[in-house]
């Protein structure tokens, strides 16, 4: 058997209609994990679908309770072929966000795979359940090319409650983490750059959530008695915003801005674009830091969005001076920015600028630090020349994703190299009405994770670390 034959059988799983058949069946499963009464569904998806499917592969697997109360499970499978071998780690969720049902168009419906040219429409289809299952379908035609033995061990890990910030996933490293340990991640969630361009990320921006609250009397009060007189709180809110972010989009609070770019992430970032596919929004061009590329302000800088603002009632304004306004916000980070210390940081910003009055309330839920394996990693050299043998096209490399993964549950936790090797793209719709996976990038994606599969039964880019 031959890379060809395993490529080959990859590609015959999506044109035979086995991916679709498999991805069908795992769509209509309602796992959202944002709904309580849907949390039965959670473990099912793991029960009935995936441990059964993974057996098969020679997997043996258990689920395990979520260390948070009222959140999902996970389920951990292990293929152990020798303990001298390497061990790669493959990861995904299979928790969706809500199905808004009646917000898709006829005769779409989130829980039913729906083929409408390249597009495949339903719930899950980009995240996750797409990709996982392109991994699984990859790693199981390597296997079959491999006639039953691939020169590593795997370990699987799914969890079902990435919607929700990922609970318990970060306990279950810590406690889990002999069972869990392993040579490398790898792993698929988010987009490609672009639909035609393969992408691998390192890791991923760190986020946290923030509420500014301005409360300054018990009702409103009308606006032409009492206007000249009485503190309107949208506008003191809006001025607060404003010297935090200038209208360019220039972060202004000293202790959030990110230290400057290396040479190695400028160097990775110097081929990527920003948007360009069908349905991509137009670019602002004037819009962030100034001096920096539309790749490095996604990638490689800090933004702070307003992704609510509030003040009175905006669906029926009365003529009245709100009492109190609100603005949810949040901070995504890249490597080497103080966001623990983010409430002490716009405290102090806004005491310096007399905006005393202004309450700043962090969410409570941590959020997720920013992560990024170094682009000079032997195991990020090796992953790249794997894709690009399969496809023949020059992978973009980016250092981390814009959006946020539990990555350091992998990266710190566990401490392992993270390799991500996305099968989504930019206008996918994710978390909206119309999520799809492009039929084209599943067979491509098939095809290129089955050669990084047949590769790693060749000889690991590193020493394994003698961990199963």
């Amino acid at each position: 058997m031959s890379r060809l034959q395993a490529l080959t059988r990859a590609a015959e799983y999506f044109d035979s209609g086995g991916f679709r058949a498999d991805l069908a069946r795992r769509v209509a499963f309602r796992t959202e994990s944002q709904v309580a009464e849907q949390q039965a569904v959670l473990a099912q998806y793991l029960i009935d679908e995936l441990l059964p499917w993974v057996e098969r592969l020679g997997f043996v697997g258990r689920i395990v309770d979520n260390p948070v109360s009222g959140f999902g499970p996970f389920l951990i499978a292990r293929r152990v072929e020798g303990s001298e071998l390497p061990t790669v780690l493959v990861y995904g969720h299979g928790d969706v966000i809500r199905g808004y049902a009646a917000q898709w168009r006829a005769p779409l419906d989130p829980w039913s795979l729906c083929v409408e040219g390249d597009r495949w429409y339903g719930r899950g289809t980009a995240d996750n359940k797409g990709q996982h299952s392109i991994n699984l379908g990859a790693l199981s035609s390597v296997l079959w090319a491999r006639q039953g033995k691939l020169g590593y061990n795997v370990t699987l890990l799914i969890e079902t409650g990435e919607e929700v910030s990922s609970p318990g996933l970060h306990a279950l490293c810590a406690a889990a983490r002999e069972e869990l340990a392993a040579d490398v991640l790898i792993a698929s969630d988010g987009p490609r750059v672009s639909a035609e361009r393969p992408t691998v990320f390192l890791g991923s921006r760190g986020a946290v959530n923030f509420t500014l609250r301005l409360h300054l009397r018990s009702g409103g009060h009308h606006s032409g008695n009492w206007g000249g007189v009485l503190a309107n709180p949208a506008v003191i809110l809006a001025h607060a915003i404003a010297s935090m972010v200038s209208q360019q989009g220039v972060m202004r609070v000293a202790g959030l801005r990110p230290p400057p770019l290396s040479e190695s992430v400028r160097e990775a970032l110097s081929d990527i674009s920003i948007g360009g596919d069908v349905g991509d929004p137009a670019i602002d061009v004037a819009w962030g830091e100034p001096g920096l590329t539309a790749a490095e302000r996604v990638f490689g800088w800090n933004t702070l969005e307003v992704l609510a603002f509030t003040a009175g009632n905006p669906e029926h304004p009365v003529n009245a001076i709100p009492p109190a306004a609100l603005a949810h916000c949040q901070l995504r980070f890249v490597v080497g920015t103080d966001w623990t210390h983010l409430g002490d940081h716009l405290r102090r910003h806004l005491d310096a600028c007399d905006l005393t009055q202004v309450e700043v309330e962090v969410e409570v839920a941590p959020g997720n630090a920013a992560t990024r394996l170094p682009p000079d990693n032997p195991w990020v050299t090796w992953v790249l020349e794997s894709l690009e043998r399969t496809c023949g096209k020059k992978p973009a490399l980016l250092p981390n994703l814009g959006g946020t993964l539990p990555n350091d549950a992998f990266a710190e936790v566990l401490g392992m190299p993270t390799i991500w090797i996305p099968h989504s793209y930019p206008a996918c719709s994710q978390h909206a009405p119309g999520e799809h996976l492009l039929g084209s990038v599943a067979r491509e994606g098939l095809q290129l994770m089955a050669g990084v599969f047949w590769d790693l039964g060749e000889g690991a880019p590193v020493p394994a670390r003698n961990l199963a």
